[in-house]
């Protein structure tokens, strides 16, 4: 069992107290069972969760709109575990359902995962959609700074020109400034 099922299976665990289906979710190969989990009404939230992370792992893009909605979600720990699942998952539409997210400035608050997605994902939609999001953050009082060094760290990994220019911008923000220098030094 690799490190993120363990903490995911021990987080939730203590959402589902002694429940049988919860032993249940964690011990079946059954695929059916756990899509049926995802869209059976009535199926409490850390089940839910259980089914389409253990789904996504397995490459089975039915856990695909479940993971989303939880990579969206305001508890930073399921973000997390949605992100594990969403990059093992395969699907060609997390790319963009990363980016709608990360680029989302009413959402901002819940883009962390979004972003360090988009970095790992090294798809077409991830420098765009950094240098976007770090665009609309670069006030020096930004509530959402952390958000923001995570786009700077993320498209220096990426190494890509087009993100020249905001890296360049970030380079006098106070949280910012040394992050954005170390990026342009890996851009090619």
């Amino acid at each position: 069992m690799d490190e993120e099922l363990r903490s995911l299976i021990d987080r939730l665990g203590e959402e589902a107290g002694e429940s049988a289906s919860y032993e249940e979710l964690i011990a079946t190969d059954d695929h059916e069972l756990l899509a049926r989990v995802l869209t059976e009404p009535e199926q409490p939230l850390w089940a839910r969760e259980l089914a389409a992370f253990r789904l996504g792992c397995a490459g089975d893009r039915r856990a695909f709109e479940a993971l989303v909605l939880l990579l969206n979600h305001r508890d930073p720990e399921r973000c997390v575990s949605a992100a594990y699942a969403l990059a093992r998952l395969g699907d060609p539409r997390t790319a963009r359902a990363a980016a709608a997210l990360a680029t989302n400035s009413m959402r901002t608050a819940y883009a962390m995962q979004p972003v360090r997605l988009l970095t790992e994902l090294r798809a077409p939609e991830s420098v765009p959609a950094l240098v976007t999001t770090l665009r609309g953050l670069l006030a020096p009082n930004d509530p959402h700074w952390r958000v923001a060094l995570a786009c700077v760290e993320g498209l220096g990994r990426l190494r890509d020109v087009r993100a020249t220019e905001v890296l360049d911008a970030a380079l006098d923000h106070p949280r910012l400034g040394a992050a954005a220098a170390a990026a342009l030094s890996r851009l090619g």
